[in-house]
């Protein structure tokens, strides 16, 4: 597969058609899966703030000063606001904030952003990515869209691009049933497709202010494999999480 970035994309305000701005710049073909950077999606949805509209709770205050003791900066508390507010579940509220959003993705500060927003404090993320997605690609001559951010991982090193919203296909392709070159049957083996590409995108967007939000994908074969809808852990099987829900960090 070829992947590319779409050239000459102007800076992304409110209410601006991705859409459009996309399908003017590149000829697209049906197969092709289009990578947009949440960045641009969120700033065309209007999801830029000031600080100043997010005052802070006695929970965003304690929240706040607990970090600065432990970091020795000065942490805002409207920005641990912001963070409480975009979240249904804080899993961590030390060294740093990780929370789960409330379409699923669990991520740093609710995966709100601090660079790349010219005229305000805050970038949020879309409030629900798919449904980003999908209005994206039903403007576009391509069939698949994937809503990418990026983020840290446990036990890794560096942030790398992942999908939190995807449209016109599975998340993941299942080879449960499958057999490995040994003739043995694969009993857990459930790819996850999206989180590849994003990645894989990512290497082509670039970082800091060289960086180009949309990227396509061009001949990529699903392959004959079935199709599953798995992305984000179910909390009942996240082992991990449910580690988290019962520790507290010791300085």
């Amino acid at each position: 597969m070829d992947l590319f970035a779409v050239p000459d994309l102007p800076e992304i305000r409110e209410g601006d058609d991705l859409a459009a701005l996309i399908r003017d710049r590149v000829d697209l073909r049906p197969d092709d899966v289009v990578c947009v950077a949440s960045t641009v999606v969120s700033k065309a949805e209007g999801r830029a703030f000031d600080l100043a509209e997010f005052p802070a709770s006695p929970r965003a205050r304690e929240i706040a000063a607990h970090l600065s003791d432990i970091s020795g900066d000065e942490k805002d508390p409207r920005f641990a606001q912001a963070v409480l507010e975009e979240s249904t579940e804080l899993l961590m509220d030390a060294p740093f904030l990780l929370t789960e959003t409330r379409f699923g993705h669990i991520g740093v500060n609710a995966g709100i952003d601090r660079s790349n927003v010219p005229d305000d404090d805050l970038l949020l993320l879309p409030k629900r990515p798919s449904e980003s997605a999908e209005r994206i690609r039903a403007e576009l001559p391509a069939d698949r869209v994937i809503v990418t951010d990026t983020c840290g991982r446990p036990f890794r090193h560096g942030q790398r691009g992942v999908a939190i919203g995807w449209a016109g296909m599975s998340p993941a392709r299942d080879w449960r049933g499958e057999a490995d070159r040994d003739g043995r049957e694969l009993g857990v083996t459930v790819e996850n497709v999206v989180d590849e590409l994003a990645a894989a995108a990512n290497l082509v967007a670039g970082e800091g202010d060289g960086g180009n939000p949309v990227v396509v994908v061009r001949d990529f074969e699903w392959g004959d494999h079935a199709e599953s809808d798995a992305h984000f852990r179910d909390v009942e099987g996240d082992f991990v999480r449910q580690a988290l829900r019962g520790w507290s960090f010791d300085a």
